[in-house]
Order: C-alpha cells, then sequence, then structure tokens
C-alpha cells in the first residue's frame, strides 16, 4: 500500500537523548523508537512513510534534533519505509 508523503524529518541521532516526546507530538503518527541506540545508549526516533512536514517534533524537541523538510510534490512511498525521499532545495520547512 502506498501512503502520501509531503515532507521528510532528518535526526541528528547522535544528540537525541531518548526523551520519547516526538513520539505522542508526531501528528500523523509516523516516529516511532528505533530499536537502534546511538553513542549514548538511547533508543533514538525513526520516520516512516506518511510524514506531513508539520514541524510537530521540532517544536516539542528539547535538544533540536530534529531539521523538518517540506516537498514541493508530494510523493507516494511505499507503507512501512522509512522515509528518506528527496529534499526540495535542502531548505527547512
Amino acid at each position: 500500500m502506498k501512503v502520501l508523503t509531503r515532507g521528510t524529518v532528518v535526526v541528528d541521532t547522535d544528540r537525541c537523548k531518548g526523551c520519547e516526546l516526538c513520539i505522542p507530538a508526531c501528528r500523523p503518527g509516523v516516529l516511532a523508537m528505533s530499536d537502534a541506540v546511538n553513542a549514548q545508549g538511547v533508543h533514538y526516533p525513526e520516520l516512516f512513510a506518511g510524514c506531513t512536514a508539520c514541524q510537530a517534533c521540532r517544536q516539542v524537541c528539547p535538544d533540536f534534533v530534529f531539521e523538518v523538510y517540506r516537498f514541493a510534490e508530494p510523493i507516494e512511498i511505499e507503507d512501512g519505509e522509512i522515509d528518506d525521499g528527496e529534499i526540495d532545495d535542502g531548505e527547512g520547512a
């Protein structure tokens, strides 16, 4: 099944402290804590298809680990795939 994705999020996983505030803040519910851990030994969020580039994750993060990008045109990504599509012009939303 394909999911319409309007943006993407880049997470600075090395700076993430694993507070998980971003998970319930994510309006479309496409962030989940990874099974992997960073150098600090904490789990960090990973992004799945369906991001709307709403910036809620960035606004709630106390450590500023998120960069949010909006696509010029929405794209379709297979449901369950991590959203790592092309970034539009490299400008934050």
